[in-house]
């Protein structure tokens, strides 16, 4: 029996798989199994995987249901002590495992320990840093206000803690690690690894971000609404809570959006949405609210330039 189990879901991830198991190969912490959920993949992801020789790999393959049940496969089928997961495009530092484990043996009361999370690109480089988060304890408030942990490749979480809250929500469109992490905060205490040791990636090869967008508003408002109505009495505003995902959803849409004038459009709902639930927020950020509307106007006065068959066809129509 392993220490810890590494959960991988993996969905035709076949560019970035190989790297992301190499990371979790090389942890300074060996006494660990990696179990591999492969969802339906048509490109070359369960054999790259099936050819890799290690004997603490296991690889399971299924048809294509979701990283949700995905993940949830996993957590059956695993025997370790600790889980934790792993997005098949993620990275890891080499003493992720190593730092987690040391948290919480040090730490007896915590159930979930968490590290810092930096954003890379497509080539593995750091684009962006992520949020420094140094709560501990009870730390359910400040994950509703915002999700420090940054991606759902990030915590060590105890076996018992995690088998006794039935699984990822499968019912929850996005924002399904966030919802896992507010239903263990409600539960037991976090406790925090200070340092970089997750690499999330954004990949800008995406089809329809704003479908994307909608989904993920989907999501987090049925993660909203199902931990506020467990927990109606807090101590921080659930406005801020509500104001924080419209922001989050504005920045996406200007980070993975192409300009054109319906997303403009849908910037401009999340734009207003988020100042009308936090508008001091905004009121001493005026520097940013000028680039908001500056960003917005943009994408509205933008247009996609034809294709040669467009082009082609009203030529075609025009001399008819």
């Amino acid at each position: 029996m392993p220490t810890i189990s590494v959960i991988t879901p993996a969905y035709n991830a076949a560019n970035t798989i190989q790297a992301t198991v190499a990371s979790v190969l090389r942890q300074t912490f060996t006494d660990f199994e990696l179990i591999v959920i492969d969802d339906g993949s048509t490109d070359e992801t369960l054999s790259i995987v099936q050819g890799l020789d290690d004997p603490r790999i296991r690889v399971f393959s299924f048809s294509n249901s979701g990283p949700q049940k995905s993940r949830n496969r996993g957590i059956e089928r695993a025997s370790g002590h600790y889980l934790t997961f792993l997005d098949a495009d993620d990275l890891w530092a080499k003493d992720k495992l190593a730092c987690q484990l040391e948290a919480l043996q040090q730490t007896p009361q915590a159930a979930v320990a968490y590290s810092w999370t930096d954003v890379i690109d497509e080539t593995s480089q750091v684009i962006q840093s992520g949020r420094r988060a140094t709560a501990n304890g009870e730390v359910f408030e400040a994950l509703l206000e915002e999700n420090f942990l940054g991606s759902g490749s990030n915590p060590l979480i105890r076996a018992e803690a995690l088998k006794t809250v039935d699984g990822f929500d499968e019912a929850i469109v996005a924002g399904q690690d966030w919802d896992m992490w507010l239903t263990l905060a409600a539960r037991y205490a976090f406790v925090g690894v200070p340092k970089v040791q997750i690499f999330y990636r954004k990949a800008s090869s995406v089809q329809s971000w704003s479908s994307q967008l909608r989904r993920q508003e989907k999501g987090l408002s049925q993660v909203m609404a199902k931990h506020l109505a467990k927990r109606p009495a807090l101590t921080i505003s659930k406005s801020a809570c509500w104001a924080n995902c419209y922001r989050y959803l504005l920045f996406e849409c200007f980070q993975k959006c192409p300009p054109s004038p319906s997303n403009g459009v849908l910037a401009l709902q999340y734009f207003a949405r988020a100042i009308a639930l936090a508008p001091r927020w905004w009121s001493q950020r005026a520097h940013l609210v000028l680039v908001v509307l500056m960003k917005s106007t943009a994408y509205l006065l933008s247009f996609r330039p034809l294709s040669k068959r467009q082009v082609a066809s009203k030529t075609t129509r025009g001399h008819g």
